[in-house]
C-alpha cells in the first residue's frame, strides 16, 4: 500500500468517525431560504471569514443576546 492509499483509507475512517461523534453530540436545525438566497448568504460568510454555519451561529447568538441578554453557545 502506498501512503497515497493509506491517506485515502485514513481520510475514510476519520470522516465515519466524525459523523458518528456529530450524531451524538449534534442536533441540526435545518431552515429554508429562497432559492439563490444560499449562495448570497455564503459569498457573505466567506467575506467575512466565516463558513456559513459560523457565520449562521453568531448571527442567531447576538440576536438571542439582543432579545433576552443571555450569552448561549451553539
Amino acid at each position: 500500500m502506498s501512503r497515497g492509499d493509506y491517506k485515502l483509507a485514513l481520510s475514510e475512517a476519520r470522516k465515519r468517525a466524525n459523523a458518528k461523534y456529530n450524531a451524538k453530540a449534534y442536533e441540526q436545525v435545518p431552515f429554508r431560504v429562497k432559492r439563490g438566497k444560499k449562495q448570497v448568504l455564503k459569498d457573505i460568510a466567506e467575506e467575512h471569514g466565516e463558513s456559513l454555519n459560523g457565520y449562521i451561529k453568531k448571527a442567531l447568538q447576538a440576536k438571542i443576546k439582543a432579545d433576552t441578554g443571555e450569552e448561549i453557545e451553539l
